[in-house]
């Protein structure tokens, strides 16, 4: 079975040890990713933006790596406060609500204070 690393380029994955995307046969996972707006050269301070931005950059790595939104079946959102829920929810469903892949949802820290959302995937494009 061909292992594929998917890299951003980033400094830090190579720090750090890790891909922002691996594909494993007809698997792909993708790395946690946040909501920073490539655009813009910067992190939006609002929950739901983050999570608009994290979900669009999700989505380009799938692309990436001959995958779509439609195949991911394992979901994981961190959110760093229990207070931006409900901000981030529509952004949840117009990513997934037709989906509905399996997720679970984490209020811890992350890396730094200006990242509110972080997310990952797991997506599986077999017969």
């Amino acid at each position: 079975m061909t292992r594929k690393l998917i890299s951003s380029g980033s400094p830090f994955e190579e720090r750090v040890g890790y891909s922002r995307a691996v594909v494993q046969g007809d698997w792909c996972f993708i790395a946690g990713t946040t909501g920073y707006d490539y655009d813009r050269m910067e992190m939006p301070e609002d929950p739901a933006a983050q999570a608009r931005n994290t979900l669009s950059t999700i989505a380009k790595w799938l692309a990436e790596a001959g995958f779509a939104m439609t195949d991911v079946v394992r979901v994981t959102y961190i959110l760093t406060d229990r207070s931006d829920v409900e901000a981030v929810i529509p952004e949840l469903h117009a990513a997934f609500g037709d989906i509905r892949p399996a997720a679970t949802m984490l209020i811890c820290e992350l890396m730094t204070p200006e990242m509110k959302v972080e997310i990952q995937v797991d997506a599986y494009r077999g017969a």
